[in-house]
């Protein structure tokens, strides 16, 4: 039976991809005392590439929905590391890094495409710290790059 969190992804009509292999020598979550803290997921739709491009070539949508695209890859973490997203008891901070030209201006338009996830699907207890930066390169080109730190249960 789906929990609450699984529910309400039902109900935004969410599914979550199978969480990816590291590309490199890390692990995708690590879980110290009542905090997860998840290594950064790029924009990479389920079977396919990452939404590429640099913010100020890309449109601001595009961001978004890239950021977006971040936060579900998060979530699909956090199920893999916990088992069940009923466990999660708050998101506690969200790091962004977006792909942009040095003078793209609004970075934090283009990470509450994954801010604003996290609220819809945990309400107060998806308001969180945040940290946004604009970078030279993602791996890949990706156009936004998302980690994050869960308080669990």
């Amino acid at each position: 039976m789906a929990g609450r969190i699984e529910k309400r992804l039902a109900e935004l009509g969410i599914v979550l991809p199978s969480p990816p292999s590291p590309a490199a020598n890390y692990v995708p979550a690590v879980l110290t005392g009542s905090l997860l803290v998840c290594a950064g997921q790029v924009s990479a739709v389920p079977g396919g590439e990452a939404m590429k491009g640099k913010l100020g070539d890309v449109s601001m949508e595009h961001g978004q929905k890239a950021a977006r695209i971040c936060a579900i890859n998060l979530l699909a973490q956090v199920k893999a590391a916990l088992g069940d997203l009923d466990r999660v008891k708050r998101c506690v901070r969200l790091g962004g890094f977006i792909n942009a030209k040095p003078d793209y201006a609004p970075l934090p338009l283009v990470m509450n495409g994954a801010s604003d996830l996290m609220v819809e699907i945990f309400g107060d207890a998806g308001r969180h710290a945040r940290t946004t930066v604009g970078v030279a390169q993602l791996p890949n080109d990706a156009s936004v790059e998302v980690e994050a730190i869960f308080e669990v249960a």
